[in-house]
């Protein structure tokens, strides 16, 4: 037997939200994800994190799909056009594509989060020309149990007419002026609600929570590593979710979700000052044993991509192939890179950097 539908209704709730404890963890996520920024501002290329790091993200959110891959095999899908079609490393790295393309078209729209904006993103993700539901029965069932546990809007007019007031409340500083942490809190549980997609709804309501922290200013670019927290408490998201659906329990989860965004960030501040750690130490190496050819260039690719190749020194560097074939075997020699080889092709590692990616983020 169907759950009755929960009665979405436009934000914000009519319920008092600025508690005194949500008050006190939006503070600490604020100050977390404030050093955040700064340190990530002082990478001289923003690509790099917005590449790599994305990567990070992609991974962890599509992990709580259980769609499960190991830094290998997401760097390798993002290497050979050759990898499994529909593979994990495929599913994750069309994730990384989404969120870059919803990137991309907020900074276009000069910040403004549209539906068109997030139903772009699906089509990326799903590689589809399709838009909201248009199909009833759509259900939520749990994965273990098999049991219904909540029924989103099924018909298609209403999908849009909620979508639009989503829209305008993302967008309307009038609407609202709540702090924007815990109007990012509101905005994901009532797209996840409205559920406006036929599949893909967690993994774009999580790109929708990076976008909307760009959007409204608390970061420069979408390197947030939020889903490594979801994953890691994922009964406790999906509980809270339907806590608020049940019995209108804002609190638990606009705590839960300050302090997914606190945790990550201080996560994601180790991966960005590691980075720029070991991007230092690579400059001074590079420009001691291999100067005739070091560029700031060079060293933005070997960090923008953990493995890299030929065709990609090619293209970022401007160079002809062999020079390129001589630049990375020259790095390999000297152990700043190590050469991999898969069928035919060759391609290069960044050891140091896979580690820290590994250490910080698993796998």
């Amino acid at each position: 037997m169907l759950k009755p539908t929960y009665a979405i209704t436009p934000l914000p709730p009519a319920v008092e939200l600025e508690t005194v404890a949500v008050l006190r963890a939006a503070a600490r996520a604020h100050r977390y994800l404030a050093e955040l920024k700064g340190r990530a501002g002082a990478i001289p290329n923003q690509g790099i994190l917005i590449d790599t790091l994305s990567l990070q993200e992609a991974r962890a959110s599509s992990e709580i799909e259980n769609i499960v891959t190991t830094q290998d095999e997401l760097f390798q899908a993002t290497l050979f056009s050759e990898a499994p079609d529909g593979g994990p490393g495929k599913e994750v790295a069309l994730y990384r594509d989404a969120l870059k393309r919803g990137f991309d078209r907020l900074v276009e729209a000069k910040g403004l989060l549209t539906n068109n904006i997030i139903i772009e993103i699906f089509q990326v993700l799903k590689r589809t020309q399709g838009e909201f539901r248009a199909t009833p029965g759509t259900a939520l069932r749990n994965a273990v149990t098999g049991e219904t546990v909540y029924v989103p809007p099924q018909d298609r007019d209403t999908i849009i007419a909620q979508m639009t007031a989503l829209e305008r409340f993302v967008n309307d500083e009038a609407v609202s002026d709540l702090d924007p942490l815990i109007k990012m809190a509101l905005i994901h549980h009532q797209f996840e609600s409205i559920h406006p997609f036929p599949d893909g709804n967690g993994r774009i309501g999580r790109i929708f929570n990076v976008l909307y922290l760009t959007k409204v200013g608390l970061l420069d670019s979408p390197i947030l590593y939020l889903s490594r927290y979801i994953t890691t408490h994922k009964a406790e998201y999906y509980r809270l979710l339907q806590q608020v659906r049940d019995e209108g329990a804002w609190e638990p989860w606009l705590l839960y979700m300050l302090r997914a965004v606190a945790e990550t960030s201080i996560q994601t501040l180790e991966l960005v000052q590691g980075v720029g750690a070991l991007m230092a130490d690579y400059k001074h190496r590079l420009r001691e044993e291999h100067g005739k050819f070091y560029s700031q260039d060079l060293l933005n690719n070997l960090f923008r991509h953990p493995y890299t190749r030929i065709e990609f020194l090619q293209k970022e560097l401007g160079v002809v192939r062999q020079t390129a074939a001589k630049y990375l075997d020259d790095l390999a020699a000297s152990g700043l890179l190590e050469k991999r080889s898969q069928g035919r092709s060759n391609y290069y590692v960044n050891r140091p950097l896979l580690a820290l990616l590994r250490r910080v983020s698993g796998g």
